[in-house]
């Protein structure tokens, strides 16, 4: 590709991303960065978990993304009796044709919104593995590939409320970066009861980009240039997660290509065809806090994953992200 497409490629996309980021703020309100962070994990390939407390819109959040592009969505609502082939699917036996006939599970769409994930148990949770990491599904030996693009935007609630199940490290590190929106601005509350009091911000919601658009876009995204001083500066914040005293499990591998990826993306929303250290640090914690366990000593000492990847940006020295270029 030459220079003049990659801009002309990275033009469009902040285009296109701005309709879709302006979409989605009509739901969701005075949560900009949640929203970007949302937008960055679209467009790097990956998939997104929001975590929070029942109440403040996490599922409002997902289903905006959703209907702010024109694809395929479907909504999973995890419960402790979901099964794993309602995810997947099922072979059924056709007695006409005396043979079997795959019937497609929910996780056949472009954009998958998994309600409240941690609802289910353990083995329904896994039944999303395989989707997530390698967009297909396994049934009786035959592989079934999953539409592109693919997302699964999955919210849960934190695992000291009732009837939840921690999801299993395997499934944490398939999702490329967590949010917690938090509790709205007073302004934004009050502003939230004149405007969603009667009616549903959904309800009004249109597409504002197409599917293959933003195939094109993740694309764009992947032209964009990293170089060997801020590679080596996202390995060097991923490796000091597995040493770090206050922690029993860093990340993985999977966590360092998740963030150069992601901070390609957020370098292309802001127009630009290469990648700065600020766009690896300001989306360390998003996509690494969540894969860390802290030590029971860290627990007790009320020091979260967040903390600690605070203390490692902090002490990492930052390259010149222009002498490698």
């Amino acid at each position: 590709m030459t220079t003049y497409d990659a801009r002309a490629s990275l033009s469009d996309l902040t285009a296109t991303a701005d309709r879709v980021r302006r979409s989605v703020e009509n739901v969701i309100e005075g949560k900009p960065e949640v929203v970007r962070t949302a937008l960055t994990v679209l467009l790097a390939e990956g998939h997104l978990l929001i975590e929070d407390v029942p109440g403040v819109g996490k599922t409002m959040l997902s289903k905006a993304l959703a209907r702010s592009i024109d694809c395929s969505v479907r909504r999973i609502q995890f419960t402790p009796d979901l099964l794993p082939s309602d995810i997947t699917g099922v072979s059924v036996f056709d007695q006409q044709r005396r043979d079997f006939e795959f019937k497609p599970g929910a996780i056949f769409a472009q954009i998958v919104v998994g309600d409240e994930i941690n609802r289910a148990s353990p083995k329904t949770q896994s039944a999303l593995l395989e989707s997530m990491e390698e967009r297909q599904v396994t049934i009786d030996g035959s592989t079934y590939p999953l539409p592109s693009p693919f997302m699964v935007i999955a919210t849960q609630n934190p695992v000291e409320m009732e009837g939840t199940y921690p999801l299993p490290e395997a499934q944490r590190d398939r999702f490329m970066a967590r949010v917690s929106i938090g509790y709205p601005s007073l302004e934004a509350e009050l502003e939230m009861l004149d405007v969603h009091a009667g009616v549903s911000p959904l309800d009004d919601l249109q597409p504002v980009a197409h599917a293959h658009e933003i195939v094109k876009l993740v694309e764009a995204v992947r032209t964009v240039h990293v170089s060997a001083a801020v590679r080596h500066y996202a390995v060097s914040l991923v490796s000091a997660t597995r040493d770090h005293p206050d922690l029993r499990l860093g990340a993985s591998p999977r966590a360092t290509l998740h963030l150069v990826r992601a901070a390609r993306a957020a370098a292309a929303l802001d127009g630009r065809d290469y990648v700065l250290p600020d766009d690896v640090q300001t989306l360390a914690s998003a996509v690494l806090a969540h894969r860390l366990l802290p030590t029971a000593q860290a627990q007790l000492n009320r020091r979260t994953p967040e903390q600690v990847i605070a203390e490692i940006v902090q002490r990492t020295p930052v390259p010149d992200p222009y002498g490698n270029r």
